[in-house]
Formats: structure tokens, C-alpha cells, sequence
């Protein structure tokens, strides 16, 4: 069984970058194909051992919270027409997981999302998982949370999944600086510096950190000593730093792939990347793709 077994998801964001179809439609329930992205974060969850899941939603988000209830009319036509594959497939949504949601009443940043739920984690450690992150499989059969699952076993202390960024694209995330430590693999690093959104020319580093992050209990008394910062959001950067003082914090080098779908660049990547590796249509894209090469030359 897995020492970490529940999950916080943050998904109140407004996904201002999609408007306007985040004006009715929230930016994790985007489809890369035909799954929602957010389905995409609950289902390495699952396959990291995870067995209870806190989504953090807004008001606006209601779409978000009926996909993982059931829909007594949708089964019932699905019976009706004999559809009994697609049935099977909207019966595995959330299977072998419980899921419950919590409202952040105004959006006030990632540590206040972290906040919401310490009552859930109930002085457990945890994992948080953005819900626009997209990780898929790192270091043989393993999903970026549960390599940092298991740095945690090890190590006991709080685990961020960082990768390297381009200098020019660095001001967009928090950036860590330290040591690699002597490992087989060498992309076991101790943080020792952590900087959210620096000026690319003043980074400690190229290694930024993306939405995996294992935490002990403990870091919910650092997020309550922060106040806002200037953009008025609370920062988990800011009580990162701040516990890091205190104890010591590991980052894992991740290398497989990962998309940032809450942009458009990184939602146009996963879905071209998804489509390559669907046994339907992977050959329709492919040839598509080399038409739209061949033209461009």
C-alpha cells in the first residue's frame, strides 16, 4: 500500500488564458480528445495508489463536479441502444477512488487552494496535483507522482517534481536552485533556493518546478503565516521557502513528458501528441501532419 494515499487537486481557477469558452465551460473539463484533462490528473492518481481525491472548485465549475457523479439518464439511454461500451467506459470514470469537492469562494492563489484541505488530509501527508498539469509515465512504468510518492517513503520530507525550462519561458513558474545529490539516476536534487516567477537573467536555475508536490502536514502552518503577495494570491512558493529554513526539501529532475494544458501551446501539443497514440485515428493525424509539413515548405 502506498505511505501517501490522498490527493489535493486545485481546480478553482477563472482559465482566463481559454476565455471565452471558459466564460461557461470549465478550463480542466477541456477535452484532449475525448477526456477531460482533469480526468487525466485523477486517473495517475489512481495509478499512484491513491485512494481519496479533494477537488478544489469555484462556483462556476458544476460541469466539473457532474462529470464524477452519475448520470441515471445517460446509462439509461446507453442500455436502451445497446451501447454497452460506451457505457462500461463512463462507468469507470472515478472508479476505485473517492472523490469529494470543496468550494474556494474567491480565487486567492494555489496556498489558500492547499489550505482548504487540511481538514481532509487530517494530519496525513499528501499529494497536490495541478489540475491543468499533464504528466505521463517516467522512469520505466511510473507516473511523476508516484516516483515522488517514493522519494517521500525514503526520505520523509517534502518532494517537488521540477524540469528544465527555457531560460526565456522561466518567469513563468517557481524555480528552484541546489544540489544534486549522488544517486543512481542523478535527478534526486536538495532544494536549496526557490523563487517564484524571477527574471530569467536572475534564476537560480533552469529547473522549474510543475504541478506535483508532496507535502507533510506541517506545511499548512507555513501557508498561514503568509500573506498575500502583490498579485494579491497566497504563494505556496512563499511558505516552500519558508519551511525549507527549517527542514530540508527534495525536487525529482522529471524527463518524460508533460503539458501545461492551461496554455494554448500546451494544450495544442497534448492533443497532437494524444492523437499520435490513439489506435483509431493515429494514422489519419500522422499523414495529416506530413500534408501540413510538405505545404509549409
Amino acid at each position: 500500500m502506498s505511505i501517501i494515499t490522498k490527493a489535493i487537486i486545485p481546480a478553482a481557477g477563472l482559465g482566463t488564458r481559454f476565455i471565452p469558452v471558459t466564460k461557461s465551460i470549465p478550463k480542466e473539463m477541456i477535452p484532449i480528445l475525448d477526456v477531460p484533462s482533469i480526468d487525466l490528473v485523477v486517473q495517475e492518481a489512481i495509478d499512484s495508489g491513491i485512494k481519496e481525491i479533494l477537488i478544489i472548485v469555484s462556483s462556476t465549475k458544476q460541469s466539473l463536479i457532474d462529470y464524477y457523479h452519475t448520470n441515471h439518464n445517460l446509462e439509461k439511454h446507453l442500455i436502451e441502444k445497446k451501447r454497452l461500451d460506451l457505457l462500461e467506459r463512463i462507468k469507470l470514470i472515478g472508479k476505485n477512488v473517492k472523490i469529494r469537492f470543496k468550494f474556494q469562494k474567491e480565487p486567492k492563489g494555489l496556498g489558500d487552494a492547499i489550505y482548504l484541505g487540511k481538514k481532509f488530509t487530517n494530519g496525513d501527508p499528501f499529494i497536490v496535483m495541478l489540475g491543468d498539469d499533464v504528466t505521463l509515465y517516467d522512469d520505466g512504468r511510473k507516473t511523476a507522482s508516484q516516483k515522488l510518492i517514493d522519494i517521500f517513503s525514503k526520505y520523509h520530507s517534502t518532494v517537488l517534481c521540477v524540469k528544465e525550462v527555457e531560460k526565456c519561458n522561466l518567469n513563468k513558474y517557481g524555480v528552484i536552485g541546489g544540489n544534486f545529490l549522488n544517486t543512481s539516476q542523478n535527478k534526486l536534487i536538495a532544494i536549496k533556493q526557490i523563487v517564484e516567477k524571477p527574471n530569467p537573467n536572475k534564476a537560480p536555475s533552469n529547473l522549474a518546478v510543475i504541478g506535483r508536490y508532496v507535502f507533510t502536514p506541517e506545511i499548512y502552518q507555513y501557508i498561514k503565516q503568509k500573506d498575500k503577495s502583490v498579485n494579491g494570491e497566497i504563494q505556496i512558493t512563499d511558505a516552500i521557502a519558508t519551511l525549507m529554513k527549517n527542514k530540508p526539501i527534495y525536487a525529482w529532475k522529471y524527463e518524460g513528458k508533460h503539458y501545461d494544458v492551461g496554455s494554448k501551446r500546451g494544450y495544442v501539443m497534448a492533443t497532437i501528441d494524444f492523437a499520435l497514440n490513439d489506435p483509431i485515428i493515429n494514422r489519419e493525424v500522422f499523414e495529416y501532419i506530413k500534408c501540413i509539413v510538405k505545404t509549409k515548405k
